[in-house]
């Protein structure tokens, strides 16, 4: 029986997201972005197009590496200004049915027990519908702006998510029991006492003496996404993640990391059907082959390379105002995105230039697009299912709204064609719909933090 193929629309709550300078394309909406009905719209166009979720990408700085100054990153919209996307979550949930929204949230700078209260909340508010992308943050200038005098060291930041990961644990897990609400009217009794209990948490980082103060909600613990392609991010995504966020320019690069971190994961006594990969993919197409082409020549007319540099200057670690075009580019110990400086060894080789990153940054980002004809792009998608493993796409957008247009009424016919993707959505909770149980199953690590009386279900 074939995979079935996941699909997520990846954007943010700005102008200028991962393809840089497209925003200037005379079609392109994004400059709405303040705009809820904006919004609002996109997410019924998802869910049209059965789209599993929208995975919302967000960060809490600026991109002032390139040249030490974030005026090129305000110049291109270089993902600022950006808005919370967490309040755009309620108005597009209450227009759709379905769409699971994930959200990035940086776990650095949030108070635990506030955060948890947050999430709780728009689970209730969506019906279960909402998950976390969990992020440790790779800026320098997010750390300045909450007081510090930089970023904790790569592997550091790991070793506080797991704590701060285990405390949310609790607090969503094992502070209010399955029947602790009882509603009754009759003796005046809300919640019975003896079933909400206190979470009383001293380690390294965190303190904290208090209840949950949400019920349970449909998940409890939102659908967990993790992008941590380093060595460190792996063990982190196999321990706790459910669902994993992967770039890669060949299949079997990302068959590796996602063989890798499955095998991780049963290791620690998940099943590897607990682990669902996405894969990024920047896609134009067209009902020929022809007509892709065109559109994609028409889109590259609009890419800012200066744009796409503070990007990648941010996200690598690198100032590359500083290099010629042909001069090598010293690729030192950096605390950003280990995995991105990784890929670009594996990829460029360790004496890469800025003319070779330039030139894989066709449209505005180190991410290769996929261009040609609806049946090639779902031929494509297909293959890199079928190859590398990789249970959906997260596809990151380009012209909006026309890119998603273009994928929802040329590709996804032919895709279920194929039998590879629903005609229909399955009911039930964001989890639920992508693994058939609304709560942790008991081989997750959070499991270990429900209390004994609990009746949650294992799966």
């Amino acid at each position: 029986m074939p995979r079935e193929i996941h699909l997520n629309a990846f954007d943010m709550n700005c102008v200028g997201h991962i393809q840089q300078g497209l925003w200037t394309h005379p079609r392109d909406r994004s400059s709405r972005f303040g705009d809820l009905q904006y919004w609002v719209d996109f997410a019924r166009q998802l869910e049209a197009g059965l789209f599993d979720g929208i995975f919302f990408a967000d960060v809490l700085g600026v991109y002032d590496v390139y040249a030490a100054s974030a005026d090129a990153a305000l110049r291109n919209a270089v993902q600022v200004p950006v808005n919370d996307p967490t309040l755009l979550i309620p108005a597009m949930a209450a227009a759709t049915r379905h769409l699971g929204f994930g959200v990035t949230c940086n776990l650095i700078y949030e108070q635990p027990f506030l955060f948890a209260r947050r999430m709780s909340t728009l689970d209730h508010l969506t019906g279960g519908r909402v998950g976390w992308n969990i992020v440790t943050g790779y800026l320098d200038s997010a750390a300045r702006a909450i007081g510090m005098t930089g970023q904790m060291a790569h592997d550091d930041r790991y070793d506080l998510a797991d704590e701060y990961m285990s405390l949310v644990y609790k607090l969503w897990e094992g502070s209010w029991e399955d029947d602790a609400v009882l509603h009754d009217r009759e003796r005046g009794i809300y919640a019975d006492p003896a079933k909400v209990h206190a979470v009383h948490h001293s380690g390294p980082q965190y303190k904290v003496d208090a209840m949950h103060l949400c019920a349970p909600s449909p998940q409890r613990t939102p659908l967990l996404y993790q992008a941590g392609a380093s060595t460190r991010g792996r063990q982190f995504a196999a321990t706790h993640a459910e669902c994993i966020f992967v770039n890669g320019q060949s299949k079997a690069g990302v068959k590796s990391i996602v063989d890798d971190v499955r095998a991780r994961a049963v290791s620690l006594g998940r099943a590897a059907d607990d682990v669902k990969v996405f894969l990024g993919a920047t896609i134009v197409t067209g009902r020929t082959d022809q007509q892709a082409q065109e559109k994609y020549a028409e889109y590259r007319r609009y890419v800012s390379s200066e744009g796409s540099l503070v990007h990648a200057a941010a996200s690598l670690g690198i100032d590359f105002s500083r290099y010629d075009l042909d001069e090598p580019i010293e690729t030192a110990q950096s605390q950003a995105i280990v995995s991105n400086v990784e890929a670009m060894n594996r990829t460029a080789g360790p004496q890469w230039t800025k003319r070779k990153l330039l030139e894989q940054m066709v449209l505005g980002s180190r991410q290769a697009p996929l261009v040609g004809s609806a049946q090639h792009v779902a031929d494509t998608l297909v293959a890199w299912s079928e190859e590398a493993g990789v249970d959906g796409f997260n596809l990151s957008r380009t012209v909006t709204p026309e890119c998603f247009e273009d994928f929802i009424g040329l590709v996804v016919p032919i895709l279920q064609e194929r039998g590879v993707y629903k005609t229909s959505y399955r009911e039930g909770t964001y989890r639920e719909k992508l693994f058939g149980h609304a709560h942790l199953p008991a081989t997750h690590t959070a499991a270990q933090y429900r209390v004994p009386s609990a009746t949650t279900p294992a799966r």
